[in-house]
């Protein structure tokens, strides 16, 4: 191959002809603005993206999702209906056009209270997903990152909490602090939910973020840092977190849906959520005595849970295949 610059010294080449490779003209210099701009590279986040624009079932979970966080954050904007109070002269009335979803055991609105029910479910699932994922993932960077004893403590005490069942955990914890004869008020229930979910599913993140950092924490451009001096504040924030966050965001959009199901079988076996909060597993509790005899008391909020949950775990799905380049 000839020098470059010895090549352009030596001759140049005419105006009509192409200009050769590295010769210090752009390869696209001919191409439309348009096509250069499309050749540039795109992140990880940015080939994601696109690649979740062209899937029909990110949108459709997508839109259920903004819809029932838009209910939750604003129910007066789908109902005037109260949620609480009722009268009995109206107990059990089926659905019509003054009650889309009919009237419960109390005379209560349904449409009214599956609209509310929604702000719970979601409330508790979501912040139930935030403080796991930071609980958790801040264990396992420090157990991936620092290795050794603090590795083996950690992993230790997450196999002790492996060790416990869902639901048996759950009940030791919420009879404890809100059992029979307790006063808890609707955000401290709420709150005693959230802490029980998250102290029993935060050893799931804890491995996620461990193996994602023991398998980085060596790469090059880790190394290459610490050689240059950077402390382990940085090395962890601007290197390791960036690079260990694709798993968690994945597992946290399905740990979403997951902990609304959760929410509502808590509910249903009478330790989770109680009156006076109203949430979808409440609505179902408080219906299975009238299965047969008024269906729709039933119905009504486990079809607003199931797409709830679907929704999350359908987004996941879509999330985890556009992430991972290997399902592309």
């Amino acid at each position: 191959m000839s020098d470059p610059s010895t090549a352009s010294i030596v001759s140049t080449p005419p105006a009509t002809m192409p200009t050769e490779a590295g010769s210090g003209a752009p390869v696209n210099a001919g191409l439309p603005e348009g096509a250069q701009k499309s050749q540039k590279p795109r992140g990880l986040l940015g080939d994601a993206w696109r690649d979740l624009r062209r899937k029909p079932l990110f949108w459709i979970s997508a839109s259920f999702i903004v819809l029932f966080v838009v209910m939750a954050a604003f129910p007066s904007l789908f109902t005037s209906g109260d949620a609480v109070n009722g009268a009995l002269s109206r107990s059990r009335a089926e659905p019509s056009a003054d009650a889309w979803f009919g009237y419960d055991v109390q005379g209560r609105d349904v449409y009214a209270r599956v609209i509310y029910g929604a702000r719970a479910s979601i409330v508790v699932a979501l912040l139930s997903t935030i403080g796991t994922l930071l609980f958790g993932g801040a264990m396992g960077i420090i157990a991936g990152y620092r290795g050794g004893w603090v590795d083996a403590v950690l992993s230790r005490i997450a196999d002790i909490f492996f060790g416990l069942p869902f639901v048996l955990g759950s009940i030791v914890i919420l009879t404890t602090f809100n059992g029979s004869g307790t006063d808890n008020g609707e955000w401290t229930i709420m709150g005693l939910v959230i802490m029980s979910l998250t102290v029993l599913s935060w050893p799931v993140v804890m491995r996620l973020m461990r193996s994602s950092v023991l398998a980085t924490k060596e790469a090059d451009y880790i190394v290459a840092a610490r050689a240059l001096g950077a402390g382990t504040g940085r090395i962890i924030l601007k290197h390791l977190l960036p690079n260990c966050l694709a798993p968690l965001l994945v597992y946290g959009t399905i740990m979403v849906g997951s902990f609304i199901g959760a929410e509502a079988t808590l509910s249903f076996l009478g330790i989770g959520l109680k009156s006076p909060v109203v949430s979808w597993g409440i609505m179902i509790s408080e219906a299975q005595n009238y299965i047969r005899v008024s269906p729709f008391l039933l119905f009504f909020p486990s079809a607003f849970l199931v797409i709830a949950v679907l929704s999350f775990v359908m987004l996941g799905e879509a999330v985890r295949e556009a992430l991972d380049p290997k399902l592309r």
